[in-house]
């Protein structure tokens, strides 16, 4: 997420009531995860884990929670609580803006793009030409959506990211400033969500197609020409590149990438990245052939079971 203007460390010190470390004039251009940061950008770190990667990292400025050697060409922020601070700067520079009509005045519709009866269209989207957009469909702040898109009714674009700190009290949430993209010819399945980036995008590529009931995590990337089948649930942060066949019930869990031209069969559960041109099942997915090999050597245990007895008699 990019500032509207450059900002100071200074002046992102006072926004959180924070120390710095760094030229009080050093530039601040943005706030990012950790997988999407650049140049200008501030990362935060609260766990010692981390640190290192968050202090190496492509971020200039660091939200971190110790004193630590600054980094040569880069800056610090020095906070009791990273992950709170990290949301009074997304409060600060994108605060929630309540709507009481339908479609807001901010909103910009392509031509003919129709949008039926109960949607919701929030502050500055965008909807391109000749898109149909059926009943009850929700679509949050900020989302972009391109050409010759349609979508079923009752599926939410822009919901919060799943993402929680344990705090004693209670779960505290990471507040979601990015955006849902969804790329020209496009189709949506009826109720399917879609969350926000936390502060980047989440995008659906050119010419992807999803069935009803599907998830999507916040800050993941489907690519072009992908099919994606009811009841599929994908974590956040998450790439599946293009072409790929994702068949029903499918669980993808966060931080993996999965191969162009891959196909995942119905209930599979990946939990580690997949390589390209194969077909994957099972839980974890693995090779077809491989996994229905295994099942096959499963179904004979009773068999060997039965034969070593037999011979101790």
């Amino acid at each position: 997420m990019k500032f509207p203007k450059q900002h100071t460390l200074e002046q992102i010190a006072e926004i959180i009531n924070s120390k710095f470390v760094g030229d009080k004039d050093f530039p601040v251009l943005g706030m990012n995860e950790i997988h999407v940061v650049t140049s200008g950008d501030i990362v935060f770190v609260d766990h010692p884990k981390y640190y290192d990667k968050a202090l190496q990292s492509a971020a200039t400025i660091i939200l971190i929670n110790k004193d630590v050697p600054c980094p040569e060409g880069k800056a610090l922020l020095i906070s009791n609580d990273p992950f709170r601070d990290f949301n009074k700067l997304t409060k600060h520079f994108k605060p929630f803006k309540s709507s009481n009509i339908s479609i807001a005045k901010s909103a910009v519709i392509g031509k003919n793009t129709i949008i039926q009866p109960n949607c919701f269209i929030g502050n500055n989207v965008v909807i391109g030409n000749n898109c149909t957009i059926h009943s009850n469909v929700s679509i949050y702040d900020g989302t972009i959506i391109g050409n010759n898109v349609i979508i079923h009714a009752n599926t939410v674009l822009g919901s919060s990211a799943f993402y929680y700190k344990n705090r004693p009290d209670g779960f505290d949430q990471l507040i979601s400033g990015g955006r849902v993209v969804i790329e020209n010819d496009v189709d949506l399945g009826a109720s399917c969500t879609i969350d926000r980036g936390v502060t980047g995008d989440t995008t659906i590529k050119q010419g992807t197609k999803i069935d009803n009931l599907v998830q999507i995590g916040h800050d993941t990337i489907i690519g072009k020409k992908c099919l994606i089948a009811s009841q599929v649930g994908i974590a956040g942060c998450t790439i599946i590149e293009d072409e790929v066949t994702i068949w029903g019930q499918v669980g993808v869990t966060s931080g993996v990438t999965v191969g162009k031209k891959a196909v995942l069969s119905a209930k599979s559960g990946v939990s580690k990245s997949l390589e390209g041109g194969k077909h994957y099942f099972g839980v974890p997915a693995e090779d077809f052939r491989s996994k229905y090999k295994e099942i096959a050597s499963i179904k004979k245990i009773p068999e060997i079971l039965k034969k070593l007895k037999d011979k101790k008699v």
